[in-house]
């Protein structure tokens, strides 16, 4: 547990990664000073708010965060007033992770209530553990007992996210399932009856990568607790360079007025993920897709990286070589495999638009040295 005052006394400019909370917390301040609707027990904005937090709203110069199914958004926010917890899954990279924590932020006020899993996930992760010493001492009391975020989120009634849940094992996900379907949970080290019970606002948001299906399945009678909601990656290739832009002027941040983006280089990259993502090229040409994450995360990842090399070793310009030289680095370090995939999109789709086309041309150039 931390102190909230040390953290607040940091400023936020040297802070390497804010929460959403922080960082758009102007814009929630305006969508409570304008929100009239009828908000659910326990949420701090209207499921209206949280609509045009997500998706944006000019009118009140909230920016929109995410670029995708804006259904499901609606979907979501349905489930989240309701008893099932919320399942979302898709391929690594299409924003899962960012959702939910957008939905909490938005919704609770606080997105940072969450549980990462890995292999090494236990039950205390999940619950609660103990202050030895303390336990030792005193025995089970409020003061010996440590909650986790999921506890947190019982006891205050808000969400509580669970980061990549097939990573766990499935006895450890099971844990879960009990907490969804008696919003309770029992602490029999301090009487029989002991227990904590969720207050109006708890829910608890779940990611799961497609790629980990298998690793860890699930157990239909977790799956029961929850509505599922696949994030599918972005199709239209004129969102993903809008969305590619925003991201990088953000992660570039006071470094960006030292930046030239020309728009050209920024629709390279997009299209190259684009077309290795579908395994297909504009022109209709079939290709093999990489096991390498082509998400627009990862774009996002590549067009910074190359940023921070057109300022730091170069004129301050974002070139197609930068985009290469990334590229090749990042994403197609490790299988052999996605090389000659890589080679084979290079000689017989990007080779042909470089005769026309000068920025194509720098990217192939460039990439050839690989």
């Amino acid at each position: 547990m931390h102190n909230n005052s040390q953290h607040d006394a940091i400023p936020t400019q040297h802070i390497l990664k804010l929460s959403a909370e922080q960082k758009y917390h102007d814009e929630l301040q305006r969508l409570k000073e304008h929100d009239q609707k009828r908000k659910p027990q326990g949420w701090q904005l209207s499921a209206y708010a949280v609509r045009d937090f997500i998706l944006g709203n000019p009118q009140l110069n909230i920016q929109k965060k995410f670029y995708g199914d804006d259904a499901l958004v609606d979907r979501a926010l349905v489930t989240l007033m309701g008893n099932q917890g919320l399942m979302l899954v898709g391929q690594p990279g299409t924003a899962k992770s960012m959702l939910s924590e957008l939905f909490s932020a938005a919704i609770s006020g606080n997105s940072q209530l969450t549980v990462q899993g890995t292999a090494g996930t236990t039950e205390d992760h999940i619950k609660y553990s103990w202050n030895y010493a303390l336990l030792l001492s005193e025995g089970p009391t409020d003061k010996s007992l440590i909650p986790s975020p999921i506890y947190f989120a019982m006891q205050q009634g808000k969400l509580a996210r669970f980061e990549e849940i097939t990573r766990c094992p499935p006895e450890i996900q099971d844990v879960l399932v009990s907490l969804l379907s008696e919003k309770q949970m029992m602490i029999p080290e301090m009487g029989q009856d002991f227990s904590v019970s969720a207050q109006h606002g708890f829910n608890l948001i779940a990611t799961a990568n497609l790629r980990d299906r298998g690793v860890h399945e699930m157990s239909a009678a977790l799956k029961r607790r929850f509505n599922f909601e696949t994030v599918k990656p972005i199709q239209n290739r004129d969102f993903e360079a809008e969305l590619v832009q925003l991201q990088l002027k953000q992660q570039v941040g006071d470094l960006f007025s030292e930046l030239t983006v020309p728009p050209q280089v920024i629709e390279l990259l997009v299209t190259i993920f684009n077309e290795l993502r579908t395994g297909q090229s504009l022109q209709g040409a079939n290709l093999k897709t990489p096991d390498a994450v082509m998400s627009t995360a990862e774009a996002v990842n590549i067009a910074h990286a190359a940023s921070l090399q057109a300022i730091y070793l170069g004129n301050g310009v974002l070139q197609a070589e930068h985009i290469a030289q990334q590229l090749i680095g990042v994403v197609f370090k490790d299988n052999p495999e996605d090389a000659k995939r890589l080679r084979y999109y290079l000689d017989s789709v990007v080779k042909e638009r470089a005769r026309k086309d000068k920025d194509w041309k720098a990217f192939f150039d460039a990439s050839r040295e690989f």
